[in-house]
């Protein structure tokens, strides 16, 4: 899956504390507490609000009724499991917690696996970044000599590719 600028923002970050710019823990914190204080603020917006906005005209359209039966009767089944798997997965990432809210998820349910996926998360991706940044010279090193050889079979496919062209050039469909 391609990162989104979040996270890209949160390697980049880990990778620039490892050099020397500021603490990998930092990093982590200021990406762990908004992210799960935001999912936390929009779960509580759409528990208290979300159902009344679903039944006005444009959250009508969006989901209907029969739908949000079905939302809650997902997260009364799968729930925690769900919004776990869900913080690891850009676009669910952010509707999760308003569907959990909308569903009347209890607080508990939602913020364990909220704060434990996003944990894992983005301490995965502070120590991706902080690891290349540590080791980037090596990380250059090893590309180089990748792109040698790349480079090299790069330009034994296209001589082989050309011999086949030239040496099939002549022949003409039906064997002329």
């Amino acid at each position: 899956m391609p990162p989104v600028p979040a996270d890209t923002f949160v390697l980049f970050g880990a990778f620039l504390s490892a050099r020397g710019r500021a603490d990998p823990w930092l990093v982590y914190a200021c990406t762990l507490v908004p992210n799960v204080a935001s999912a936390f603020f929009t779960y509580a917006l759409a528990r208290r609000y979300g159902r009344n906005f679903f039944h006005g005209r444009i959250g009508g359209w969006l989901l209907n009724e029969h739908q949000l039966v079905r939302i809650g009767q997902f997260y009364r089944r799968w729930g925690t499991p769900a919004i776990f798997v869900s913080r690891f997965l850009p676009a669910f990432r952010a509707v999760v917690p308003i569907f959990a809210g909308v569903s009347h998820v209890p607080a508990h349910r939602l913020l364990f696996p909220l704060v434990a996926a996003s944990a894992l998360w983005y301490g995965l991706l502070v120590y991706i970044g902080a690891t290349a940044g540590r080791n980037w010279q090596y990380i250059v090193e090893r590309f180089d000599s990748a792109s040698a050889v790349l480079y090299t079979l790069a330009v034994a496919l296209i001589v082989a590719f050309g011999w086949w062209w030239l040496r099939t050039r002549g022949h003409r469909p039906g064997g002329r």
